[in-house]
């Protein structure tokens, strides 16, 4: 088992910085690119992290730390994000930086012990699940939304590299 508490929180922390780094001051054909129909833009998977901010990842970690499994955790809706309102990536990269530091500091606050790493909840749709495995999850769903990120900028450009495709392992995803 490869789970650590303080290396999960050295990528969750860092996320913010990485799409601001990535995406501010690019052109809307970036920042609205998308794989196909009814996938989602960079600007899109921010807005979808945001939620998760806001509604999943310390909800479910609070649940798990109050109520063990007596009481599933609520649905996550995954799409909800796509319901608000139009808004500029910069008031989103700054609304998810001050979440997301708020989240890491109740965190930190909130796992004290290896013994609260254990402790389980239940998902209703996985059954029992632990509080390390909560927390790795969120970790790698934002490894996974940056790659998404990544991969739809790259696609953007599949039909101009030509000959090249054949080593751009990237667009072959």
């Amino acid at each position: 088992m490869n789970f650590n508490l303080n290396e999960t929180i050295e990528i969750l922390e860092r996320t913010p910085r990485v799409l601001e780094a990535l995406l501010t001051g690019l052109s809307d054909g970036w920042l609205e690119a998308r794989e196909g129909e009814e996938t989602w833009n960079p600007a899109e998977v921010v807005e979808h992290l945001i939620e998760g901010e806001k509604t999943n990842w310390i909800p479910r970690l609070e649940m798990i730390l109050r109520e063990g499994e007596n009481r599933p955790f609520p649905d996550f809706d995954r799409f909800a994000h796509l319901k608000r309102e139009k808004r500029t990536l910069e008031d989103m990269l700054a609304e998810f930086r001050q979440l997301r530091q708020e989240n890491i500091q109740n965190i930190r606050n909130l796992v004290r012990s290896q013994a609260d790493e254990e402790r389980t909840g239940t998902h209703p749709a996985f059954g029992t699940v632990r509080l390390r495995e909560l927390l790795a999850t969120w970790m790698v769903h934002d490894l996974t939304h940056l790659s998404q990120i990544l991969r739809v900028m790259a696609k953007r450009y599949r039909e101009d590299v030509g000959p090249w495709i054949e080593y751009l392992s990237i667009l072959k995803a």
